[in-house]
């Protein structure tokens, strides 16, 4: 049989391939004539045909049928072919294969060979492929290895050392005393790979981290020599002297000196000089740069250090290299909130970075830019933000109008400026802000009640002839909808008022009604607008009548029954008309500190929050938290019931709950015309409980459940039902939370299907603590009036970790006892 080819050969051959297809029966080929030399077992050309297979297998095509031959060649006598072998065992073997099993002892024999080279090929595969069994093996011999006085053998069992560690964590002390002489070797390799086998130990145990830390001064003696070396042509790059070891030994020292205070006073020195003499003209100066950076920031260092280190980040943002401004955005970010004064200084580089082509540094620049928002700068850096989000790219302009508006209401120096710059947010982006934008402008447009007037007119030439901006377009038909009689008489004071009719103004909304862009729920907030401006205006209120009447027919439903009822007000009611679509009182402004009020919603929908104050004196009735859903265009909210009756009656704007939305309200029937009728309490299932202790006459015996669990969140469910009315179960939830920090602004909501009501009283707090030492309790009524099957859906939301946390889930397994 010919000598097979070689390997050089076949390269070249494979290279001059035109086609996938003629590469693929080149290999073919050559594969067919390599099986059958193993299968004559030649033992001549075993190690060239191997070496072809690895090529092979490294263009991708399957070389599964050389891991025998492999082993073979492992097995020789000859140092080339255990090259080879080794070299195919660590490409084709893993430890998912028992094959690898068959090596454990060729490694063993060639650990304890007289030759260095063969000793460190097995240290080599053993570092790269070795299981937890040959690990448990074979670490004696490692641990030999590691004594040996041979630099070339030390360094490569250090490496192993790791590997057998990361498999094996319980043989780390067997190692403990063969490391405490390795930082005293010379040979920068045997110094690296020790570091890297130090920074192991230490990450895997704190035992090992408290041993080591006492190997501090030594380490910074090491970093000091090399800072302080002449030129050494053998560890050189670019004229800085080995930034491998440099900053291997500074993420040493920021492993060693978190939460230490004196490992951190020790080497704050040695920090400081690293970060003032390392040369930044080369990106291995600024490596070595960025790991002190972030030594510095973890360790306890002094303040001053830590301005040093922000200063050299805010000298990386004027670098070219896109990748050094990357990092040192990421990095600003992450200290921004423990040094926020020094990352200051740098606003306006930051601010600059906002004009980057690149998208990556774009996004860490607005990141960071509204992270440095505070009183003192909110007017400047709105400014660019708002410059920013006018140019910038779509996919930025959701966070980018969030970021503002969260800004906005934070640090706005005034109301005026507050709702100006809302405005510019919807004009420029308004397609792209979140869904609560429209009902929190109009919240904060109807506290400012002196800027009603300079509002109106500003929203009213903002839509002239523009209706693409949707939630422009919403808050703009709201506001000329409650303040029309303001737009019309020009009372505004500050800025020149424009004259406008009453038809102009009816015209523009029409023109919202018809208009192609215009989605549903602006139609709906147009129509409403329309509405209401029959008890503003005077002389068009025939055209508002005629304009109602024609969508009694839409195709649209929601603005059919918008249509209908306002009809059947102008035919049926017009007496209570005035009074029904009077304005808006001032609505409380929302807190998140606050107890949290839980708008149910009975079907498939998220359930919605409304977070209050509490009310100073009494109870508030709940009519205006309702009304509020209901013409801002909700129809599928039941309304807020109150844990006890209120004596005070509710506002007239109540009757607009029947009117105006599907919220089955039961109520006393108006039997005569009154100025401002009164809706009686809906019936629910507190009737008959409200005013009692919440567990009087309460039957138990029912087995709890687990709801929820995951991420250490734990919510268990337990049953009572009520002796006095048996429709009604009372379920008391208990939040634990088993981590090791405590979830704070906890927020549990439920939903039900629309056969049950669901009523959902206040947490006994926001915070469960950590460890499972306490837990947070709430009480949650259902009426189940069918005996039917009860289903819930759960959406729970908290911080933990400094970071938002939220999730769905769905609890069916009730037991039969809560809803039979």
């Amino acid at each position: 049989m010919p000598a097979p080819i070689r390997l050089r050969e076949l390269i070249r051959t494979i290279r001059t391939a035109r086609t996938q297809a003629e590469e693929r029966e080149m290999i073919q080929k050559e594969c067919a004539a390599i099986r059958s030399s193993f299968r004559e077992e030649d033992n001549t050309y075993r190690c060239r045909n191997v070496a072809k297979l690895l090529y092979m297998h490294m263009l991708g095509y399957p070389a599964h049928f050389g891991q025998l031959e492999c082993l073979k060649l492992i097995a020789s006598q000859k140092f080339t072919d255990k090259r080879i072998g080794y070299l195919g065992a660590m490409l084709l073997l893993d430890e998912r294969q028992d094959v690898h099993l068959l090596m454990t002892n060729c490694i063993k024999n060639d650990l304890n060979h007289s030759t260095q080279y063969v000793q460190g090929l097995a240290l080599c595969t053993l570092g790269c492929m070795g299981s937890s069994e040959m690990c448990r093996d074979l670490a004696g011999e490692v641990e030999k290895l590691l004594k040996t006085s041979n630099s070339y053998l030390r360094k490569k069992a250090a490496l192993c050392a790791v590997h057998v560690i990361r498999k094996v964590p319980e043989l780390m002390e067997m190692f403990l005393p063969a490391t405490k002489n390795l930082l005293n070797e010379k040979n920068h390799g045997v110094l690296h790979t020790s570091v890297v086998l130090l920074t192991e130990m230490c990450e895997r145990s704190p035992d090992m981290l408290a041993h080591f830390r006492k190997l501090v001064p030594q380490l910074v003696r090491i970093l000091k020599n090399l800072i302080m070396s002449g030129y050494s042509p053998e560890h050189d790059v670019s004229g800085i002297s080995d930034p491998f070891l440099q900053v291997r030994i500074l993420r040493l020292l920021r492993i060693l000196g978190r939460n230490d205070d004196d490992s951190s006073e020790a080497m704050n020195d040695i920090l400081a000089q690293v970060a003032t003499n390392t040369e930044t003209s080369k990106n291995v100066g600024n490596a070595i740069l960025y790991e002190t950076v972030l030594t510095i920031m973890d360790i306890k260092s002094e303040s001053g250090l830590r301005v040093l280190a922000i200063n050299i980040l805010g000298r990386f943002l004027l670098n070219n290299d896109k990748n050094i401004r990357y990092v040192a955005l990421t990095s600003l970010l992450k200290t921004v909130q423990t040094d926020h004064n020094a990352v200051q200084r740098h606003r306006s580089t930051i601010v600059d970075c906002l004009k980057d082509l690149d998208v990556s540094i774009k996004r860490r620049a607005m990141e960071l830019s509204f992270a440095l928002v505070n009183g003192n700068n909110v007017r400047g850096m709105m400014k660019e933000l708002l410059y920013f989000l006018d140019s910038c790219e779509p996919e930025f302009k959701a966070d980018c109008a969030s970021g503002i508006f969260l800004a906005a209401e934070k640090y706005a120096p005034s109301k005026r400026w507050h709702i100006d710059t809302i405005m510019r947010v919807l004009t420029t982006a308004g397609s792209y802000v979140r869904d609560d934008a429209v009902p929190n402008l109009i919240q904060l447009i109807t506290n400012s009640v002196e800027m009603h007037a300079y509002t109106v007119q500003r929203l009213y030439k903002a839509i002239l002839g523009d209706y693409s901006q949707q939630p422009l377009v919403q808050v703009a038909s709201w506001c000329i909808g409650e303040y029309g009689d303001l737009l019309v008489s020009g009372q505004c004071e500050e800025e020149e008022p424009i004259q406008v009719t009453e038809d102009e103004v009816l015209d523009i909304l029409e023109s919202v009604l018809i208009s192609n862009m215009s989605a549903s729920v602006t139609r709906g907030y147009a129509l409403t607008a329309i509405m209401k401006l029959s008890t503003r205006f005077t002389c068009t209120v025939n055209r508002i009548k005629k304009v109602v009447s024609i969508y009694g027919s839409s195709i649209d439903v929601e603005l059919q029954q918008r249509a209908v009822e306002y009809n059947a007000l102008f035919k049926k009611y017009d007496h209570m008309r005035p009074a029904l679509l009077e304005r808006m009182p001032v609505m409380e402004k929302v807190t998140t500190n606050g107890p949290t009020e839980v708008v149910q919603t009975n079907g498939e929908t998220e359930p919605a929050v409304l977070e209050t104050k509490p009310p100073p004196t009494g109870l508030q009735p709940t009519s205006q938290a309702n009304d509020l859903l209901d013409l801002l265009g909700g129809n599928d909210i039941t309304p807020v019931i109150p844990t006890a009756p209120t004596s005070k009656p509710a506002s007239a704007g109540g009757e607009l709950l029947d009117l105006l939305g599907d919220l089955n309200l039961t109520g006393s029937p108006v039997s005569a015309p009154a100025p401002a009728p009164q809706i009686s309490q809906p019936q629910f299932l507190l009737d008959g409980l409200s005013s009692q202790p919440l567990f009087n006459d309460i039957a138990t015996g029912i087995p709890s459940i687990t709801a929820y669990s995951k991420n250490g969140l734990k919510i268990d469910f337990t049953f009572e039902r009520s002796n006095t009315n048996p429709s009604v179960t009372v379920i008391t939830i208990q939040a634990s939370n088993s981590t090791e920090l405590d979830m704070t602004d906890f927020v549990f909501q439920a939903a039900v299907p629309k056969t049950f009501q669901l009523q959902l009283l206040s947490p006994s707090s926001s915070v469960i603590p950590a460890f499972n030492s306490g837990t947070i309790t709430q009480v949650i009524k259902v009426l189940n009036p069918q005996k039917q099957q009860l289903r819930m859906r759960i959406k729970l939301t908290y911080n933990h970790k400094g970071s938002a946390m939220q999730d769905l889930a769905e609890v069916n397994n009730f037991p039969p006892q809560s809803w039979q």
